[in-house]
């Protein structure tokens, strides 16, 4: 390897939203993240929908749909 190329790797820590904090090693110090695998759908099996800005019930005005239960 070339010296004096490569960016400094060093131990950071990882914050999700949920509280979540993993350590790591990244070139990057204190990252912080909306979703991580403890709170991801994919991981817990929970379905959970976030809605940004309201655009369920914007496409449900759109397309004229209605909740059926």
């Amino acid at each position: 390897m070339q010296q004096g190329i490569h960016p400094d790797y060093k131990q950071t820590t990882i914050t999700c939203a949920c509280g979540n904090v993993i350590a790591t090693g990244s070139t990057l110090e204190n990252i912080t993240v909306e979703i991580c695998s403890a709170c991801h759908p994919f991981f817990t099996g929970k379905q959970k929908l976030v809605d940004t800005g309201g655009r369920v019930e914007k496409f449900n005005r759109r397309f004229n749909r209605t909740k059926k239960n």
